[in-house]
């Protein structure tokens, strides 16, 4: 299986208040970045077998446009397993459950997405008193792929928003300088 782990886009600062962060949208930033993140996507030949989020606001804003605009017509689904308070074990049973996919998109938050790559990178027959989580930073707006199969992960690629937005420049301006002389 190929995952694409996703932390949300840029959604301004964070309120104190626990019910009204729940509900923070993406910024304008954000959501460019989503737009320019699905570009280059595209440019890659990526597309998504099934595409689940945490149900928070930002995240879910996220998914759906980086989704809509890689051409995913199913239903993004929503799971507390990618939520801020999910645990390394929440986040196994969203895995389990998304089994049968090939190229799966999981949107979730700092810095338990972080956490649960980490994890995913330790190989399974280490003791679970030897084993020390790798530290990824993830910003928002990160993707990473991983390859899950019969050994243990691979991190594959971890793109940062200012490499998609370099990306993302290049591709959309001409390669070649216009020699027209009108």
């Amino acid at each position: 299986m190929n995952l694409y782990l996703l932390r949300h886009a840029s959604a301004g600062t964070r309120r104190i208040n626990p019910a009204l962060d729940v509900k923070r949208p993406l910024d304008k930033e954000g959501k460019q970045q989503c737009l320019q993140l699905a570009h280059v996507l595209n440019a890659l030949k990526v597309s998504f077998d099934l595409v689940v989020s945490s149900p928070l606001k930002r995240s879910l804003q996220t998914a759906q446009l980086v989704a809509t605009e890689t051409g995913y017509e199913a239903q993004i689904l929503m799971s507390p397993g990618l939520s801020p308070d999910a645990t390394f074990a929440d986040f196994q049973r969203v895995l389990q459950q998304t089994n049968g996919s090939e190229t799966v998109l999981m949107v979730g938050h700092s810095p338990n997405l972080q956490m649960f790559l980490g994890s995913l990178l330790i190989p399974p027959a280490t003791p679970s008193s030897a084993k020390c989580v790798p530290q990824i930073r993830m910003r928002k707006g990160t993707i990473a792929r991983v390859s899950l199969g019969r050994g243990p992960a691979m991190l594959l690629a971890l793109l940062e928003p200012r490499v998609v937005r370099s990306i993302y420049a290049t591709s959309t301006t001409r390669s070649r300088p216009k020699t027209s002389r009108k």
